[in-house]
């Protein structure tokens, strides 16, 4: 049963490199899902035993919070932040600060990818309107986007996950991840300018007649009363995460419930928002996993490992496997396999800043990067590897550098 386990266990993480497996339509959730189900056909997990191995505090913070991002997107948020954001009296360059700061503070509170997915749009349409060209503006969104995620425990899954698992303090996680982020944002911001070289216009983007399919701000108008009750739902859960002793999942699942209950918006629209693929690849996942640590088989390796001088859970190489992994199966099953070795009073902390920052590498190595890539390519603009790379790798490298060093500051005598 161990080797039928281990080459499930396989299969899937292979499935999570390429992004899904040769000659079947699957993508990372479906193979996921087809590995939870193999492990309990074959009963090297009963059914009880795999509904167990769910942390379901994470599930259900998870789902509340694309609950409050459903509510702001559908009054208008989104886009009318961005509007109000691009239309600003700024130079270029102080437009691109503008942005970068203010795609970190939502993408802190809401989620990276739901930010990205409004706002990409938008801000393309607001570049040509300017004459500006959208790919240095749009490769902001998304590195800024993943560094503002890293800054709280519900800015992004992985957060929430090591959050949840490990019991971290929201306001003494956000104490800790302040600096290194602000850091990190400058150093995003700084990097693009000098790339970017003053050539910020282009003529082409303003006469573009490109085909516009994705989703315009006239989607989502705004509408005042419904982004108010957003905003004063999360409000409250930030402010109760920092000072209620009750379950972080408790409270956030009440406030989603709260935002259930409207006259105007139907549920089955917030609902049809919910990103339930995530959800499923959370719950798969932690089933595969939960099967793999039972055949004694990571614990194995992790002895052999630190045998030969590897301890994983010590800060140093916890760090580059954190980094190693998120770029390999990508961000969310590297934190999986990696939590249950997190014992530094550090390693809380280093999971989730590094497997955060280590998304900007690659346009693969974040949901987020996809996103913007995907609504330029539906507005006629190429952002491809090479292109994304130029500015992903040096915000990777620069922003894992600052978080280094101010872990080994922070906890070097630890």
């Amino acid at each position: 049963m161990t080797t039928t386990i281990l080459a499930i266990f396989l299969i899937v993480y292979l499935g999570m490199i390429l992004g899904g497996l040769p000659f079947l339509q699957l993508d990372r959730t479906g193979v996921a899902l087809l590995g939870a189900i193999a492990l309990i056909g074959v009963n090297a997990l009963s059914l009880e035993e795999a509904v167990a191995s769910m942390h379901l505090p994470t599930l259900i913070l998870l789902f509340a919070f694309m609950v409050v991002s459903a509510q702001m997107r559908l009054g208008g948020f989104y886009d009318w932040i961005t509007d109000k954001l691009t239309t600003l009296p700024l130079s270029p360059a102080g437009l691109l600060a503008a942005l970068t700061v203010a795609a970190a503070a939502l993408s802190a509170v809401f989620s990276n990818d739901i930010v990205c997915l409004a706002v990409a749009p938008i801000l393309i349409d607001a570049c040509r309107r300017r004459r500006l060209d959208p790919v240095p503006f749009l490769l902001a969104l998304a590195c800024a986007s993943n560094i503002g995620s890293a800054a709280t425990l519900i800015g992004n899954p992985q957060n929430m996950l090591i959050g949840q698992t490990l019991r971290l303090p929201f306001g003494g996680y956000f104490l800790e991840a302040i600096l290194p982020v602000g850091l990190g944002l400058l150093a995003c911001w700084a990097l693009i300018v000098r790339q970017t070289g003053g050539r910020w216009l282009d003529d082409a983007a303003a006469s573009s007649d490109a085909p516009a399919t994705g989703p315009r701000a006239e989607d989502a108008p705004f509408d005042g009363w419904q982004t108010s009750k957003g905003l004063i739902i999360a409000a409250a859960l930030l402010a109760a995460f920092l000072a209620a002793p009750w379950p972080r999942e408790h409270m956030a699942l009440i406030g989603a419930g709260i935002l259930l209950m409207s006259r105007r918006l139907h549920s089955r629209r917030m609902l049809g928002l919910v990103d339930w693929e995530l959800l499923v690849l959370f719950m798969s996942l932690f089933v595969v996993n939960h099967a793999l640590q039972r055949t004694g088989i990571t614990a194995d390796a992790i002895a052999g490992l630190a045998s030969l001088g590897v301890r994983l859970d010590q800060p140093g190489p916890l760090f580059a496997a954190t980094f190693l992994l998120s770029n390999i199966v990508s961000n969310v099953p590297a934190v999986m396999l990696l939590l249950p070795i997190a014992h530094h009073q550090m390693g809380g902390l280093m999971l989730a800043l590094v497997s955060t920052l280590s998304g900007n590498l690659l346009i693969v190595g974040s949901i987020a990067n996809i996103i913007v890539v995907d609504a330029a390519a539906r507005r006629g603009i190429a952002i491809d590897w090479k292109r994304h790379a130029r500015v992903g790798v040096p915000i990777t490298l620069a922003t894992l550098a600052v978080s280094g060093a101010y872990l080994a500051l922070r906890f070097g005598g630890a």
